[in-house]
């Protein structure tokens, strides 16, 4: 019996879905497992079945049923994968095929070349290549195309619908309240005492404790794993294989608890996705934006909670040293929740987290747009630093050459960040409104709230805009007021001002 045209679309999509899982579990390799000397040989593979995904996209087979299919009445799935396929397919198109896979082996090369240089402090050594995926992405851009800054092409990858007018707009509100009330927190009578987690605290018994936290939060272990990287990542292989990365440091427990818990609402997302999605470009998370929501959800809106913490910390105590014994949760949660302006982004305290993002979104933009040149950032970034929070990197190792993003190419993926919060935030009060959140966190039983994520985010996968997610759950678009009431009466309630 032939195939039905129908049935042939999503055989090439399967194909493509594979081939992108072996680059997916390469490259997971890659951050946590593979040898040094391997790396080279390592890019080299993911540059070539790279090239075969960009050719499955861009081929005459794949315009062909595009076309076909467009034309009739489909099922919602197969009509939202057809226009994903078309969206890909005219975004793909532009870029030349040796050029893509040019791309791709930079990427990976560059990736591994900033671990050096991060570990070295030595920008310099990194800078050609940094250079090279600029000049890559400012092409990019111009080949897709946009209307008003060549940023928005690349902002449309990871959020589609927001635009540099859309930022310009929100962000620098978001930046005028958190600095008028990190001016309060500073001044404020009542400061957190944040030696009080200091100490050794052996990684084994940090990582059991992440587990077992991952767990109540409903992470799926017999579909997924914990590993050790430089930098955490959580990733998607497929709906029964979604992966999560922390880094531990041994004097600072922080670090990796509540980066676990954030890579943890990453994987709780794609772990969640509707299976009829499975091998379908639809089968993912529908923006980095929507994404972050979830891991900044549970990271800080569940686990800095007070409620948290009152049902968690003699768990906690069971893991940890014995000077912990002693503390009484009245010191450990606020200095838990101490805010103090950092140099490391992937540390940084809730409040100031959003000011290391638009340090990172101005740059990003005037890169983007020659209006300054890779040679120029480790000044500019320290400057920013120092405008926006108050601190200045000593090193590059501190500074510039912190985030794994850049030497992924990953151009427009950081105002996600910040977006993602804002989401949360939203999300954050209507759920409050359906359910008793608080009363869930306090008994330790995350079920409900994960069941009501999975409902409104997590089970649609792609088959929805980012945009509309926000507006179909919270019945309002982008309002970074939430956001702002959100941290102004938890830590007016922290620093009693």
């Amino acid at each position: 019996m032939s195939q039905t045209t129908e049935q042939k679309f999503l055989e090439l999509l399967k194909e493509q879905s594979s081939y992108g899982e072996a680059i997916g579990l390469m490259a997971w390799d890659m951050r946590t497992k593979a040898p040094r000397k391997g790396i080279e040989g390592r890019s080299e593979v993911i540059g070539v079945m790279s090239q075969k995904v960009h050719e499955i996209q861009t081929s005459d087979e794949m315009r062909q049923y595009i076309d076909e299919l467009k034309k009739k009445d489909l099922d919602p799935i197969l009509k939202r994968a057809v226009e994903e396929a078309e969206e890909t397919y005219n975004k793909t198109d532009k870029i030349p095929t040796d050029e893509y896979r040019a791309y791709v082996t930079l990427q990976t090369k560059a990736e591994s070349m900033w671990g050096e240089a991060k570990s070295n402090n030595d920008f310099e050594s990194f800078r050609p290549y940094l250079e090279e995926l600029v000049e890559y992405n400012r092409k990019f851009a111009d080949y897709w195309g946009y209307e008003n800054h060549r940023y928005d092409a690349l902002l449309h990858n990871y959020e589609p619908g927001v635009t540099v007018e859309v930022l310009d707009e929100v962000f620098p509100k978001v930046r005028k309240a958190l600095s008028a009330l990190l001016q309060q927190i500073k001044e404020a009578p009542n400061q957190p005492d944040p030696s009080v987690l200091k100490g050794h605290f052996p990684k084994d018994r940090q990582a059991e404790f992440s587990e077992v936290i991952l767990e109540r939060m409903g992470y799926d272990f017999e579909a997924g794993r914990l590993d050790e990287t430089v930098h955490p990542f959580a990733i998607g292989l497929n709906t029964n294989d979604v992966r999560v990365t922390t880094k531990y440091d041994e004097k600072d427990f922080r670090t990796a608890v509540f980066g676990t818990i954030h890579e943890g609402g990453h994987a709780l997302y794609e772990q969640n996705i509707d299976p009829k999605l499975a091998f379908t470009p639809l089968a993912d998370g529908t923006s980095m934006g929507i994404h972050e929501s979830q891991s900044l959800f549970w990271e800080n809106f569940i686990a800095r909670s007070e409620g948290f913490w009152r049902n968690h910390y003699e768990l906690f105590k069971n893991y940890a040293p014995e000077h912990f014994q002693h503390l009484p949760l009245e010191k450990f949660y606020p200095a838990v929740n101490e805010v103090k302006p950092s140099l490391i982004r992937i540390e940084a305290d809730e409040l100031t987290y959003c000011l290391h993002i638009m340090v990172r979104y101005e740059l990003e933009k005037a890169l983007i747009a020659g209006e300054i040149e890779v040679k120029d950032l480790p000044e500019l970034w320290n400057q920013k630093m120092n405008d926006y929070l108050g601190v200045t990197p000593e090193s590059d190792a501190e500074g510039v050459l912190q985030d794994i993003h850049w030497s992924g190419g990953d151009f427009g993926y950081f105002p996600s960040y910040a977006l993602g919060y804002m989401y949360a935030a939203q999300m954050n009060a209507k759920m409050r409104d359906e359910i008793d959140v608080d009363r869930y966190i306090e008994e330790g039983d995350f079920q409900k709230i994960k069941e009501w994520l999975t409902e409104n985010v997590h089970q649609y996968g792609k088959m929805k805009k980012p945009l509309q997610i926000l507006n179909d759950v919270t019945g309002e678009g982008l309002n970074p007021d939430y956001i702002i009431s959100y941290l102004t009466n938890k830590y007016k309630k922290i620093y009693q001002f």
